[in-house]
């Protein structure tokens, strides 16, 4: 990474910080005033989304339902699973609440990513201190995906979209586990609520139990 000069931002990003136990810790050594940008979605919905990208690279492995479930008759979840546990999202928060305080964290809606981008860019761009600069001309929704692309308003050159492995339609699950995992996410989306100081109304929605959802 080249260094970053006077009025530069450097940014960097990866799916497995925030769950990485060691990562605070870390990164506070580093740069203790660093500021982190988390982008959460419904776990339910993101847990699927998980196994629909694992699905489509090894598709001999076990059904969602399967995988969810230490045992599907006493209804136990199995938190241990990976694509759950990520989704604890309050767990993962208290780790970060060790080295760093609230102020530095801005948390992006996955949902309003998709249905209002430039309404969280514009809360991106005044969490960094930046000039807004990024608006509503600079992305259109492109229904075969599912996702809004970025254009240049200068220009009439391709849209810049998410790539293939992106946009893929989740399998149906069923409506039972759906309900199951909302129930078993309940208090710890309350938890994640209450410390952020933001609700983001995932009980609000469907968990993805239609094809419709995208990962």
């Amino acid at each position: 990474m080249p260094s970053t000069l006077e009025g530069q931002i450097t940014m960097e990003k990866t799916p497995s910080y925030f769950v990485t136990n060691s990562a605070p810790k870390r990164i506070h050594t580093m740069a203790k005033d660093i500021k982190l940008i988390i982008v959460v979605r419904n776990p339910v919905t993101r847990a699927i989304s998980d196994y629909t990208q694992t699905l489509s690279k090894r598709p001999e492995i076990p059904t969602f339902e399967v995988l969810a479930f230490k045992n599907r008759t006493l209804g136990l979840i199995d938190a241990s699973w990976s694509a759950l546990r990520i989704g604890i999202y309050a767990l993962h928060l208290e780790n970060w609440l060790q080295y760093f305080p609230l102020s530095q964290m801005h948390f992006v809606s996955g949902e309003r990513l998709i249905t209002d981008p430039a309404g969280e860019m514009t809360k991106v761009q005044d969490f960094l201190g930046l000039k807004r600069i990024v608006t509503d001309k600079h992305f259109y929704f492109n229904k075969t995906k599912g996702f809004p692309c970025l254009k240049k308003p200068e220009d009439s050159s391709t849209p810049r979209c998410l790539g293939k492995s992106k946009g893929r339609t989740h399998p149906k699950i069923e409506p039972d586990v759906i309900r199951r995992l909302h129930k078993f996410y309940k208090p710890f989306n309350n938890m994640f609520y209450q410390m952020t100081g933001q609700n983001f109304q995932w009980e609000m929605e469907d968990g993805g139990d239609s094809p419709g959802p995208r990962d």
